[in-house]
């Protein structure tokens, strides 16, 4: 394995989106500062999408402008079509996401449409970024299993995944939505996928339902890929997979590549700040392993020191 791995944080929009708790865009700029301070330096920050649909992405303009002056970091928004490229590209994007499902259950529950229509409804967004000098990342949900459809064929996945790399997409994110993979299935889906396209421009975006994320991951490092979707605090879910955690937790990937000698750039104690600020503001603990581990260890060594200090003024 290699001595680095690239984290893209996804907790600003794919955790936030899912939260029935409505954040500011004042604090979701403030949660995005502190990430890129404890040195992620790619982040997903909003979604063009219809406030009506997901209210929570509301204002990703403002949020988007308001992190501009970050110029060592790179921002990622999503975008579903030409009008909403057209609304981020008014923004300041200079990085968008596209996305499909490898299912058609879910292609239709989630935006309503085929797969190949989403396909056609993006097509003019890669052919107009192309010419703007727009880099577009393409996201395959449900590539381990679907709600609706059940087990998902490694060649449909394989079969979209080319479709998204030949119209352009520099990177192509592979998504367990739901969280059902284990490691044996995400390696054959993984070999699956990089017969066309070169691990290196493949990503693993694996949430945690069935506590198979880190798992899959390592599964996924053997087989070279090297870059890993994550969500500060585990934050989000998935509205169609009742039970559905959200994106594994950041902390938990870094404390898992740091362990093995992995190089991330992420400084931990920041990233664990980061998460605690939104975890006040959304009114939970974290769902992250390590964060609930790291949090409870400096309790302890809180209520000691206050212990001892007492104790010395006697």
């Amino acid at each position: 394995m290699s001595d680095k791995v690239r984290i893209i944080e996804m907790g600003p929009r794919d955790g936030l989106q899912n939260e029935k708790t409505a954040v500011s865009v004042e604090a979701r700029i403030a949660f995005i500062e502190a990430l890129v301070a404890a040195g992620l330096n790619t982040v997903e920050v909003g979604a063009f999408v219809s406030p009506k649909a997901i209210p929570q992405m509301a204002s990703s303009d403002a949020v988007l402008r308001g992190v501009s002056h970050l110029t060592s970091a790179e921002f990622h928004v999503l975008v579903p079509n030409e009008k909403g490229y057209d609304a981020a590209c008014a923004a300041g994007a200079k990085m968008v996401s596209v996305f499909a499902a490898a299912s058609e259950g879910f292609s239709r529950a989630n935006i309503n449409c085929t797969v190949a229509e989403s396909i056609e409804r993006f097509k003019p967004v890669l052919a107009r970024a192309r010419v703007d000098g727009v880099k577009v990342r393409g996201y395959i949900s449900c590539v381990l299993g679907c709600p609706f459809d059940g087990e998902i064929k490694p060649k449909a996945v394989a079969d979209l995944a080319t479709t998204l790399w030949e119209l352009g997409c520099y990177e192509i994110s592979l998504g367990d939505t739901i969280g059902v993979g284990t490691p044996a299935k995400a390696k054959e889906m993984l070999r699956a996928v990089s017969a066309n396209i070169p691990s290196a421009n493949l990503a693993m975006h694996f949430h945690d339902t069935y506590g198979q994320a880190l798992a899959n991951l390592y599964a996924g490092l053997e087989e070279g890929v090297r870059v890993i979707d994550a969500a500060a605090g585990g934050l989000g879910g998935c509205p169609y997979a009742p039970g559905a955690t959200g994106n594994v937790a950041t902390e938990d990937v870094v404390y898992m590549l740091g362990g093995m000698g992995i190089r991330t750039g992420v400084d931990m104690d920041r990233l664990l700040a980061a998460t605690n600020e939104m975890s006040g503001v959304l009114g939970k603990p974290p769902v992250s392993r390590v964060a609930s581990a790291l949090n409870a260890k400096r309790k302890r060594a809180s209520s000691s020191f206050s212990v001892i200090a007492s104790a010395a003024k006697q």
